[in-house]
């Protein structure tokens, strides 16, 4: 397995697909490089392979079903609808790929030294023309929150995009990140890691029925017009932040690693 090490962000570290890993059969089908694994001291992320993970995840999911509250997905604690959402949202789609997370300082029985499995985040909306991506379908299971893990999960997908090719990175030049306008634990993340708000998208999202009962924390939006053709949908207004390649060089590539190594 070949290895390459960025000199400049010690938490950051990548390990190259070989052809001989047990993840190559499952082709991720994305637009750029894919790392076998991308590793913190104590977070490791490695392409999701339904194989490998859905199960697991399913049966967080189901106890820890809270966790998609801010999210309009389906009922990922049904592996079947899991690996169905997978197949169609990411792996068709060049510009996504899911990496599942993996808390190091906890070692599990499933994932060994692996550590326990704590999430899942990925990047969407990739594009190699404009060297620009997204990182989204951010999803940590309660024992992991407030902990280490988002910070060093986010990092990880930050160094990759926004290092420069010399430093085993891609060279992009804009990461996105998009969240509920509601969802201040996530907006916050980001702005720790110097994301900058950008704006926020009026009515982006009419939420699934299964949300709709939820409204305190959901909607920003509940009040339709008349014939509206989704009547049992409220609205989601989404807050837009930005990290883009001269942020980076200016300071929040020290941040980002800053961040990473903070232990409280």
């Amino acid at each position: 397995m070949e290895r390459a090490l960025a000199q400049d962000c010690p938490p950051f570290q990548l390990f190259i697909m070989s052809a001989t890993s047990e993840h190559q059969a499952y082709d991720q089908n994305f637009c750029f490089p894919v790392p076998e694994a991308l590793e913190s001291d104590r977070v490791k992320l490695v392409p999701f392979v339904p194989s490998v993970h859905s199960k697991a995840y399913a049966d967080l999911s189901s106890t820890y079903r809270e966790v998609y509250r801010y999210i309009p997905l389906g009922a990922f604690w049904d592996q079947a609808a899991l690996d169905t959402y997978i197949e169609q949202s990411f792996r068709v789609e060049p510009g996504w790929i899911l990496f599942a997370i993996f808390d190091k300082t906890k070692p599990s029985e499933t994932f060994g030294a692996d550590g326990s499995l704590a999430g899942i985040i990925g990047y969407i909306n990739t594009d190699p023309k404009h060297l620009s991506t997204e990182i989204g379908a951010v999803i940590l299971f309660p024992p992991f929150q407030r902990t280490h893990v988002a910070s060093n999960a986010t990092g990880l997908l930050l160094q990759y995009a926004l290092n420069r090719p010399s430093e085993g990175g891609l060279g992009l030049r804009r990461v996105a990140w998009r969240a509920n306008a509601l969802n201040k634990g996530s907006i916050n993340l980001a702005q720790r890691l110097k994301f900058q708000v950008e704006g926020v998208l009026r009515w982006n999202r009419a939420l699934p029925a299964h949300l709709a009962n939820d409204q305190d924390r959901m909607a920003n939006r509940e009040s339709l017009r008349e014939e509206d053709p989704k009547p049992d949908c409220v609205g989601r207004d989404t807050a837009l932040l930005g990290l883009c390649w001269d942020d980076w060089e200016s300071g929040a590539k020290e941040n980002v690693a800053t961040v990473m190594a903070r232990t409280k």
